[in-house]
């Protein structure tokens, strides 16, 4: 049987998603939850891999069970897919920095990562003319500059499409850094916060923190719109561009297919990386 668990973290005590010996990660964290209350080995696949320090209120994760760990689900007292959530939330605590909102048999061909078909970020950001609220500090960032929404949000509107984002990537040998940026733009909340929705078909590494850091350049007046562009297309990484702090990003939702489309939606994927090497 494979599950789909629809997941939440607090990034800033994680050492980011994936697990690495030694380190507190969100997979190893849910891992170890996982085995106490099942046994075996897990290993879960997750839609987005996301950097140390980054949260996530919709991340998607998917488990392939074992026959051994499918009769310890059944022999529970609520021996359910569903029940599972409840189950790991007893093993993480009452007030846990990860939480599993919910579990469910997947759908036949659901892979949480090669089945989506697009992710969605938010970046918070303080400003000068932000009053500094201290119960926001774990997921905002503060620029201590007066940055132009306006400008920025111009700026974030000239990136979407299909671009080859090199330039706003962290390098990876043989990884495609070629996107479709579906959605991005800023505005301020109620409270003054500056707001970033950020959304494409998928990111590669740190990508969404230095378009970030691109909108902020034209926000405080040190970069124009034509030069993000033009460092777009040039392709290549410069000082130019800062990447911001990983506090003031979250996944928010990752979108897929209609269940009859989710397996030719993963092979489709699959198929694209594989030449890609991504």
């Amino acid at each position: 049987m494979r599950l789909r668990l629809d997941l939440a973290y607090d990034g800033t005590a994680f050492r980011g998603w994936a697990r690495q010996p030694g380190l507190r990660t969100v997979q190893g964290t849910l891992e170890a939850a996982i085995a106490r209350v099942l046994g075996g080995d897990p290993q879960l696949v997750v839609a987005g891999r996301t950097d140390a320090g980054v949260h996530a209120s919709g991340q998607v994760a998917h488990l392939d069970l074992t026959e051994g760990q499918l009769a310890r689900l059944r022999k529970g007292r609520t021996p359910t897919p569903e029940a599972l959530a409840a189950r790991l939330t007893g093993v993480l605590g009452a007030y846990p920095d990860v939480a599993v909102h919910r579990t469910a048999e997947a759908a036949p061909g659901f892979d949480a990562r090669f089945s989506a078909v697009w992710r969605r970020y938010r970046y918070r950001i303080a400003d000068l003319r932000t009053a500094y609220d201290p119960l926001e500090r774990g997921r905002t960032t503060t620029v201590k500059a007066h940055l132009d929404v306006a400008a920025m949000d111009t700026a974030a509107r000239s990136f979407r499409g299909l671009h080859d984002f090199a330039a706003y990537c962290k390098w990876r040998e043989g990884a495609t850094t070629i996107r479709t940026l579906l959605d991005f733009g800023w505005r301020r909340d109620e409270h003054g916060i500056l707001v970033a929705e950020v959304k494409a078909d998928a990111f590669c590494h740190s990508m969404v923190r230095a378009l970030v850091g691109a909108c902020v350049a034209v926000g405080e007046g040190r970069l124009e719109v034509a030069d993000v562009e033009r460092i777009r297309d040039e392709g290549v990484r410069t000082a130019e561009v800062k990447v911001l702090a990983a506090r003031g990003l979250t996944l928010t939702e990752v979108g897929y297919p209609a269940d009859d489309l989710l397996a030719a939606r993963a092979d489709q994927t699959r198929a694209r990386r594989s030449l890609d090497a991504d």
